[in-house]
């Protein structure tokens, strides 16, 4: 299938069939999880905390994605790779695009940008170029410096209608899906109901969404240090990790 068959594909799904989504960083991982039948592979910014140790994404630079991206797209997956614009690689509708080409360029399917309204001529560039694009909405961890964290959105009927408004303009503009990520669960399902294209919940609670994604370090556990309240763990990878180390190192050190 073509990038744009695999997203037409994810945004026939609405209202037929649920899609499961993960991040992904690398290639035998890549293998694995799409093999394991996942709908959606997201090489997302949320590397820079999991894999390369930053506090937050707005570390993480193009070559960052660029080289994770690589890596997951060796393993020629049948799932829709999704790749990230970082921050400050699309300030501009000309420099969205032009990110955006070298994101397609390295092997991804479709990018994903973060925020609404304001976003939405950037959105307009890259679909014009025939690029899919997935929205970002609710909470953006880019703007986690200049909001002072990490907040729930959705709270009040003022912030469901100014992310639905942002919704509409991104719809407008072509994107085939959007991430609500930390939305309020009545908020969520009231957006989801609303608009035509998926929508694909983190931190939106169970059910309220077209699908989920989750950030593979929280589903395998191997990532202790930091575990958002929402994750549900499917395995125990840090202790694993950790348990083979020292039965490796009392080995190596009695021979």
């Amino acid at each position: 299938m073509s990038p744009q068959e695999k997203a037409a594909a994810i945004a026939g799904s609405k209202g037929n069939r649920t899609i499961a989504a993960l991040t992904c960083y690398d290639y035998p991982t890549a293998r694995l999880l799409d093999e394991a039948g996942t709908d959606i592979l997201l090489v997302g910014d949320s590397l820079g905390m999991v894999v390369l140790g930053f506090p937050d994404t707005t570390h993480v630079t193009l070559a960052h994605i660029l080289h994770h991206l690589e890596a997951v797209v060796r393993a020629e997956p049948k799932a829709l790779v999704i790749a990230d614009l970082p921050i400050h690689t699309y300030e501009t509708p000309e420099q969205a695009l032009e990110t955006a080409r070298k994101l397609v360029t390295a092997g991804a399917d479709a990018v994903k940008l973060e925020g609404g309204v304001r976003q939405a001529e950037k959105v307009r560039a890259i679909t014009a170029a025939g690029i899919p694009v997935c929205g970002h909405l609710g909470m953006l961890p880019q703007r986690v410096l200049e909001e002072g964290g990490y907040h729930k959105k959705g709270k009040t009927p003022e912030q469901t209608r100014a992310i639905l408004a942002g919704a509409e303009a991104l719809i407008d503009a072509g994107v085939f899906a959007i991430i609500l990520e930390s939305v309020a669960p009545a908020a969520s399902r009231e957006i989801t109901a609303a608009i035509p294209v998926p929508t694909i919940g983190i931190g939106c609670g169970e059910g309220t969404c077209d699908g989920e994604i989750a950030v593979i370090t929280d589903l395998l556990g191997s990532f202790p240090w930091f575990v958002p309240p929402f994750a549900k763990p499917e395995a125990n990878l840090a202790t694993q990790t950790n348990d083979a180390a020292r039965k490796y190192i009392e080995r190596v050190r009695r021979s």
